[in-house]
């Protein structure tokens, strides 16, 4: 009488099982990043980048009385004061004269407003306080302006329209126990038919 070997099914078994925790895992902490991730032009690998000519800006927007120290860029879920930073990524723009803007849109309200003028640190910082102009649509502008010519560009800004995401602990939990009894009722249903099977003589 020859014995079953139950090794290999539960074996296989257990290999497609870990390989579905693993992709729940990668999927788990893939996409809280994919709804904030940056938006923008498909040649700009960091979307909070602004593209001034041939010089880079990059945007980064803090609320520190509503969520300390954590960066935004094109979506802000916070209604309140912020801090707006407008870095130079190159040396380029630091001789030349520059205008920043924000516009609520699509009315073009100004909420935010530098004057032309040469930006010898490389950084731009200013506050708005976004609750006195509302949840809505923005424009973050900067324009090189050369005499009566000016070459402008800009960034949309989500400000108050979308939540933050969060890690969604509990949901994320209730997922892996799933998946665990998934794999032990796999498991014991592969132990099961090996049982029934009559034996092979």
């Amino acid at each position: 009488m020859k014995k079953n070997i139950l090794f290999p099914p539960l074996i296989n078994t257990l290999a497609c099982s870990c390989r579905a925790l693993g992709l729940f895992g990668l999927l788990a902490v893939a996409l809280p990043s994919a709804v904030y991730a940056h938006r923008g032009a498909n040649n700009e690998v960091d979307a909070c980048n602004i593209l001034v000519g041939h010089e880079r800006v990059h945007f980064t927007a803090y609320t520190p009385a509503l969520s300390n120290d954590k960066e935004y860029c094109q979506i802000i879920p916070h209604l309140g004061s912020t801090n707006l930073v407008f870095d130079y990524e190159g040396k380029g723009l630091r001789n030349l004269t520059v205008e920043f803007e924000v516009t609520k849109e699509p009315e073009g309200t100004r909420v935010f407003y530098l004057e032309p003028t040469k930006i010898k640190s490389g950084t731009v910082n200013g506050v708005v306080d976004f609750s006195k102009f509302g949840a809505g649509n923005y424009l973050a502008h900067v324009a090189i302006v050369h005499q009566d010519k000016s070459i402008d560009s800009h960034i949309p800004l989500s400000i108050g329209l979308e939540q933050e995401a969060s890690d969604n602990l509990p949901i994320k939990s209730l997922f892996v126990v799933v998946l665990i009894a998934g794999v032990v009722y796999l498991m014991k249903r592969a132990v099961g038919k090996h049982a029934a099977r009559p034996s092979d003589a």
